[in-house]
């Protein structure tokens, strides 16, 4: 029974070192090695699937998360990830993506990829602030676009990508449920899937959150999934910017023995 990692992504950026960010170079190599070495990756979906079935999965499995919905992910992820035919799934900000989205009808003109510079975090932070989303965030062209591949899936990382633990029961149930409905507006497809925004969440945000209709909660703690795992706490592991550290970690977590070894060793059994 082989345990599945699901890495976390943010940005795929050529900014080295920046925070929460792998450069090009080294995510094309990252997926590279996954094609080459005969992974197989699932979606959000499926991940969700082999929890709850007792169906046994004997190939390599990994399965590849993008927190916050950044542009670059559009720009250098998206056509590598065609390049490899590899899954991802990516959790979306929904009050982000409408800013982003009312901007560029506004300027009538879509962005095309070869023409955007990608900002820093630090930068996309600002701009963010500054309401700029669409310099920095994916409007739903893209995400259409990008789903349309059969590739990639998207989910809610609620409406405005606050701390779930820290809001009012009437904040938390606006974030959950209006990320939900939105998405399902716009992209014409049940939404049951929800990502915690900087891991923040309590045992009352999980409750709200299956009340809001949702089916499967990913963390930002630290494991794999296994069978019988709990999907209202789907574990992933933070990828690092180094295909070196990828390529051992693929082999490790997609390992029985390793695996439980290695988390138990780190703290997380």
């Amino acid at each position: 029974m082989s345990p599945i990692p699901v890495f976390m992504y943010h940005h795929v950026s050529p900014h080295k070192g920046d925070m929460v960010s792998v450069t090009p170079d080294v995510f094309e190599a990252q997926m590279r090695f996954l094609k080459e070495a005969g992974y197989r990756t699932l979606s959000a979906d499926e991940v969700v699937g082999y929890i709850l079935s007792d169906v046994e999965i004997k190939e390599k499995t990994v399965a590849l998360t993008f927190d916050d919905g950044y542009l670059d992910n559009y720009v250098h992820a998206f056509p590598v990830l065609k390049e490899y035919n590899i899954k991802a799934t990516i959790f979306i900000v929904t009050d982000w993506v409408e800013e982003a989205s009312n901007i560029v009808r506004s300027q009538e003109s879509g962005v095309r990829s070869n023409e955007t510079p990608t900002p820093s975090h630090r930068e996309g932070k600002e701009l963010i602030a500054t309401s700029q989303a669409d310099k920095v965030i994916l409007n739903w062209d893209r995400i259409r676009e990008m789903e349309g591949s059969g590739l990639v899936e998207f989910y809610s990382h609620t409406m405005s990508h606050k701390k779930c633990a820290e809001l009012s029961d009437e904040e938390l149930i606006r974030e959950l449920e209006g990320s939900k409905k939105v998405m399902e507006q716009k992209l014409n497809k049940p939404r049951p899937y929800l990502c915690w925004p900087k891991g923040s969440y309590t045992p009352e945000s999980v409750k709200a959150a299956k009340d809001a209709g949702y089916t499967a909660l990913f963390t930002t703690k630290r494991g794999v999934v296994k069978k019988g795992s709990d999907r209202f706490c789907i574990e992933r592991i933070v990828v690092k910017d180094r295909v070196r550290w990828f390529k051992n970690k693929a082999r490790i977590y997609t390992n029985p023995l390793f695996s439980k070894i290695y988390l138990a060793l780190r703290g997380r059994g």
